[in-house]
Parts: structure tokens; C-alpha cells; sequence
């Protein structure tokens, strides 16, 4: 992925936090919690990782925001971090450009577990987007540890931008209130479920961003290449729940599939890459599944 180095970076809509030890077991409750990859697929309990308590003991915030230096792109060759904050500003000022409704919201980055308004979170949980609070959460471990360590993928910069974007997806979701509707219809599993329609859809909306990303010359994004959408495209087939089945447990059950299968999340991801076109990842259409 190339950046702009010129381009000006807003560093309020990244934020850290969060510390201590690193819990595997919270109370039940919170709100509605949309889980993009680790605790549904391994199927673990996501009440057992995500608790109601909206404050904890073990977390550790901080007033300061260590993303403040990062104001430009050049700040991401002198500090590697500062790739979050490029990647939510674009992915941010895209959706701001084509929905009037957009409220731009942040992503929080922790290290071991963090309050959030759909419970406490450890690194168990997954990036995640909270529609209780409207934020986007990430561990800083997500990316080495898992997707490119447990799960395979190639990783890179574009791989890392499609997680968040998907997590953006939610947030697209929840504004124009399809996200409660999928909640309302039930927790129910399945290649058609109301669950996997949604994450396609988060699939679809990183999909039109990615393919827009670099539309805007004032974008940190400065081009996507080739390999950027290679990379992206990988990431999701690591993410599909068969392969994360197979993996986990050696045999595949679509009836408990949550977030879709590899095939369906890359075909999402590149209606929303090959059109650029929002409007097209409706994937509540009676048949959109087929």
C-alpha cells in the first residue's frame, strides 16, 4: 500500500488504551456484539469472552493519545503506527463523501483487554466494531498473532486495512439501521442467516472502500496495487467459516457458520472492489445468496 506522504493524518479518531492482565472469562450481558473472526468460528461462547461490566479493574486507560505525532502521512516511515490512523482517516473520509448521515466515530487500539460499551474485550474477542458505543476496537497483537500467525494469511498493510474497513462495514450497517434489523430476526447461524448476510456485508463495504481509497488526492492512501488487493482478497479466505472450521476442528458445519464461507466473503469483497458502488452489497436481497 503507498501512502501520500503529504497528506494531512487526524490523529483524534485513533486512540490506545487498555492494559494489564489478560482476562479469558467475563460476566454475561452488554449489548449486541458483532465478533468479525476468532470467537464464534472457534466456537467459544462470546458471552464467555465479553462481559456487561462496562469498567474493570484490570484495564488500564491513558489520557494521552500515543497516535498525537502522527499528522502526516511521512509520520508512517518514522513510525509504523501511524498506518492505523491512515487507514481509519481514509476509510472515514470515504464514507463522510457518499452517506450524509455519516458520524464519524474511532478506532480504539489495546493491549490486552479494554472496557468498551458492549463489555470488557480481551485479545480472545477479534477486531470488533460496539454498536453501544459506536466503536471500533483492535487489539495490537490481532494481526501478528493471529491472521498472519494462526490463520495464515499473508498479511501486509492492505490485509490490516480490510479488517478495519470490514469494521467500518458495521458501522455503515448500524447507521442505516440494518445492523438492528439482522439483531431483531434472532441469533440464528447459517450460510443465509441473518448474522452471515451482515458480515457480508461488512465484506462489501471494505470491499468499495478499498476500491475508492485512492480516488481522493488528498487521500493518505496514495495507490492500491495489485498485490494490495491479492493481500486484501487473502485475508478474507482466511477469515471464511469453513477454512476456519477445517482448521480448528478438521470437519466443516455450515449450519453454525456465522461470518460466511471463504468463497462467499471473497465474492463480496470483490463486488464491493469491482463496482466501488455501495448501493450494491445488499446482501439482504431475497437472493442474493443464490
Amino acid at each position: 500500500m503507498q501512502y501520500n506522504e503529504n497528506a494531512k493524518l487526524d490523529p483524534s479518531q485513533v486512540s490506545g488504551g487498555g492494559g494489564g492482565r489478560r482476562g479469558t472469562t467475563m460476566a454475561l450481558g452488554g449489548g449486541g456484539i458483532l465478533v468479525v473472526i476468532v470467537a464464534l468460528l472457534f466456537g467459544l461462547n462470546p458471552g464467555d469472552l465479553l462481559g456487561g461490566s462496562a469498567t474493570d479493574t484490570g484495564t488500564q486507560t491513558s489520557t494521552s493519545n500515543p497516535y498525537a505525532q502522527c499528522t502526516t502521512g511521512a509520520d508512517i516511515a518514522k513510525d509504523r503506527d501511524c498506518r492505523f490512523v491512515a487507514y481509519t482517516n481514509s476509510i472515514q473520509s470515504y464514507w463522510q463523501s457518499v452517506y450524509s448521515g455519516y458520524e464519524v466515530t474511532q478506532t480504539k487500539i489495546f493491549s490486552g483487554q479494554i472496557a468498551t460499551g458492549c463489555g470488557t474485550a480481551t485479545a480472545d474477542v477479534g477486531p470488533f466494531y460496539c454498536p453501544e458505543d459506536k466503536f471500533v476496537y483492535l487489539d495490537d497483537s490481532f494481526f501478528d498473532d493471529m491472521l498472519e500467525g494462526q490463520l495464515g494469511a499473508e498479511g501486509g498493510d492492505a490485509a490490516e486495512a480490510y479488517v478495519i474497513a470490514h469494521e467500518y462495514g458495521h458501522h455503515i450497517s448500524d447507521l442505516t439501521g440494518t445492523l438492528a434489523k439482522a439483531q431483531a430476526s434472532g441469533n440464528s447461524t447459517g450460510p443465509k442467516s441473518a448474522q452471515v448476510r451482515l458480515e457480508l456485508q461488512a465484506d462489501c463495504f471494505a470491499g468499495v472502500w478499498l476500491a475508492n481509497a485512492a480516488s481522493d488526492p488528498d487521500s493518505p492512501i496514495k495507490a492500491i496495487t495489485a498485490d494490495d488487493v491479492n493481500r486484501a482478497v487473502d485475508a478474507a479466505l482466511a477469515v471464511g467459516d469453513d477454512r476456519i472450521q477445517l482448521k480448528s476442528t478438521g470437519s466443516v458445519s455450515p449450519e453454525s457458520w456465522t461470518h460466511g464461507s471463504s468463497a462467499m466473503r471473497k465474492q463480496w469483497l470483490a463486488t464491493g472492489f469491482n463496482s466501488g458502488d455501495p448501493s450494491k452489497c445488499n446482501t439482504f436481497a431475497a437472493n442474493a445468496l443464490g
